[in-house]
């Protein structure tokens, strides 16, 4: 049986709709970025229009479900990140790629600011071909503009495993002891002198 054209035509209208009316979540891509300690590196990606969320959390290693204690060891393989969920039809990968080499030092091998350890290492996580391709393009860009090699890596993705509770967020539920952390670190101080 053959259903009349102005049928499917309606039919048509009424998926489109629903698929516009969808959540930004239900259209949204995953961008992981590491650079030290992920309380840090929370705020500035959720600032961005587009953004539709941040979880801050290990990736890379090589043991399943780790714990802050363990990780902060630097005997896990993990490094603390940041996953950011998005709407790319709001906000490019691009523009998170600079979002987030302007909140690492692309040059320091050690950690980041005052947080050392192969843990606290800058890192871009790629999920795809196009985004090892940007991330790629964007470090050579930096290494160009600076004249020197950059120590951020960019890697596989593998599993992201979320942080404990009590990390999610939390410049927005310590302000004041994220603010001093932030400060003592040496973050902002660093970021100033080298962008």
């Amino acid at each position: 049986m053959q259903l009349p054209r102005w049928l499917l035509s309606g039919l048509a209208g009424l998926i489109l709709l629903a698929l516009l009316a969808l959540p930004p979540a239900a259209r949204a891509a995953e961008a992981v970025f590491a650079g030290g300690c992920f309380w840090c590196m929370e705020e500035p990606f959720d600032r961005i229009p587009g953004v539709v969320s941040t979880t801050a959390g290990y990736i890379g290693g090589h043991l399943a479900n780790p714990t802050y204690q363990q990780v902060t060891t630097g005997t896990t393989g993990h490094v603390e990140a940041v996953r950011v969920v998005y709407d790319p039809a709001r906000v490019s990968y691009e523009t998170l790629l600079d979002v987030c080499w302007r909140n690492v030092d692309p040059f320091d091998a050690g950690g980041q600011f005052c947080d050392r350890g192969s843990q606290y290492a800058s890192a871009i996580f790629v999920r795809d071909a196009d985004q090892r391709r940007a991330a790629e393009a964007s470090r050579q860009g930096i290494a160009k503009r600076f004249g020197k090699p950059v120590a951020t890596t960019i890697r596989p993705a593998a599993t992201f495993y979320p942080a404990e509770d009590y990390h999610q967020d939390y410049y927005r539920t310590n302000p004041l002891k994220y603010k001093f952390y932030r400060s003592r670190c040496g973050r902002d101080a660093r970021l100033r002198a080298l962008w």
